[in-house]
């Protein structure tokens, strides 16, 4: 009965897999509500993503597990203490604006989950900017806690901390996930593990991960030794959810380029964008908006490449042409 309803995808599965130990580490950091807050957005997701393509289509609708994806990935992205209404108005918004209008899964050009934490950020910054939550130390750490609690609260991430010209975090917190943050983005060690995983099963595309990693540090690089920014490179990629955005995110099948040139320039575009958004606007969340311009240049993008190697190949073919004719004469 369940499998009449349900649409069972290998490669998400594979991604919600990627996914289970940040998950895990995001509970022993900020206690069980996190699991609240991941089953309140599951479902909200699920009910928002079958009653509206039941009005769409107007027959059976199948649930599909990418759906499962969006709102885990959308959930990790928030701050631990995000209220439950604000996480429910957020994925509701992406799965029916980013997902469903544009004709379910497979026919979005942006990340739902994206879009979902987009509008969050801008409909209510005050829960995605301020009264981030310290993560516990030390074990059993927030296996014993439901949540950090008020007490725990701080106002600042490194993120934030660095952009505001503050200390800088020792880089062994940053990669390991001793530090505030969105639920997922913490653990740069859990994150890259992640990534290997994903391309070793070829779920994901290297190419974007490794093209929007290095054009983020390399133009980092840059501005440290130009001047331009006082952060070390090493800091801005460990912080922010730039691993985070780049290994899930970017990498997102549908919303990301399909040719095999595309992938790197888009890669680029991710890395470069997310850096100057963070250094010249008023925004730490460089990367998020940084992939949703990416995701709309996507298709001019692919239609330019595909045109330039149309030219190509048939320039190529009437050279081979032009020197047959001559081959001919002589």
């Amino acid at each position: 009965m369940f499998k009449k309803h349900f649409m069972h995808q290998k490669m998400m599965t594979k991604v919600l897999i990627a996914l289970l130990p940040i998950l895990l580490m995001a509970i022993y950091q900020f206690g069980w509500r996190v699991v609240l807050l991941l089953a309140v957005v599951l479902v909200a997701g699920s009910a928002a993503e079958l009653f509206v393509m039941q009005q769409i289509q107007k027959d059976k609708v199948k649930l599909t597990e990418a759906c499962f994806v969006t709102c885990a990935l959308f959930t990790l992205s928030l701050p631990p203490a995000t209220p439950i209404w604000v996480a429910v108005v957020g994925i509701v918004f992406g799965i029916v604006f980013a997902k469903a209008a544009f004709g379910g899964f497979g026919y979005n050009i942006f990340n739902p989950a994206l879009v979902a934490r987009c509008f969050v950020y801008v409909a209510f910054p005050t829960h995605l900017t301020y009264n981030w939550t310290e993560p516990f130390r030390g074990f059993p750490a927030g296996l014993t806690a439901f949540s950090g609690g008020v007490d725990m609260l701080t106002h600042a991430t490194p993120m934030i901390g660095m952009k505001a010209g503050g200390e800088l975090p020792p880089l062994s917190d940053l990669f390991f996930g001793l530090t505030s943050g969105s639920l997922g983005e913490t653990s740069a060690l859990l994150i890259l593990l992640a990534a290997i995983y994903l391309i070793w099963t070829k779920t994901a595309s290297w190419k974007i991960m490794v093209s929007t990693v290095a054009s983020a540090g390399i133009l980092t690089t840059i501005f440290y030794l130009t001047g331009v920014t006082p952060t070390p490179p090493q800091y801005m990629l460990l912080s922010g959810g730039l691993l985070y955005a780049a290994v899930f995110m970017a990498t997102d099948p549908v919303s990301a380029p399909k040719g095999e040139e595309a992938k790197w320039i888009f890669g680029v575009m991710i890395g470069s964008f997310a850096v100057i958004i963070r250094r010249f606007s008023l925004f730490t969340e460089g990367i998020m908006f940084a992939i949703l311009i990416a995701n709309a240049l996507t298709p001019l993008l692919e239609r330019n490449i595909r045109e330039w190697k149309n030219k190509a190949a048939a320039k190529a073919k009437a050279a081979v042409a032009a020197q047959g004719k001559e081959e001919a004469a002589r």
